[in-house]
């Protein structure tokens, strides 16, 4: 035995019942009925803008067109592109960070003309 690895408790008969007690109780996470799958939408009927933009930015990573990166920027600059673009940052928006990629194209394409428009 690998004294090493963690230990795996299981559940107790009882502790299972309790959780499936309350899961069966939670309105929130109900089971889906035909209904609700008969009803339910795609998202590229909902959000169709949002859909194309991450196919099409998925293809210009994978072909190398774009990199991904982390950055870190201060709390004031941050805000500031999220209220251009009304976001509050709760909603988890991505508009404010097109926002500042287009800023910085243009700032950078000032100053080294070849880089490209898009």
């Amino acid at each position: 035995m690998n004294r090493n690895r963690p230990r795996i408790v299981r559940n107790t008969p009882e502790e299972e019942a309790e959780i499936a007690r309350q899961i069966a109780e939670n309105p929130d996470e109900a089971e889906w009925t035909d209904e609700d799958w008969a009803n339910a939408k795609s998202a590229s009927e909902l959000f169709p803008d949002y859909v194309k933009w991450s196919k099409e930015r998925k293809a210009a990573i994978e072909a190398g067109l774009i990199e991904c990166v982390t950055i870190t920027l201060d709390s004031e600059t941050v805000n500031w592109f999220k209220s251009q673009t009304g976001e509050d940052g709760e909603t988890g928006g991505t508009k404010w960070m097109m926002l500042l990629e287009k800023t910085l194209r243009e700032h950078a394409r000032r100053e080294a003309p070849s880089i490209r428009s898009s």
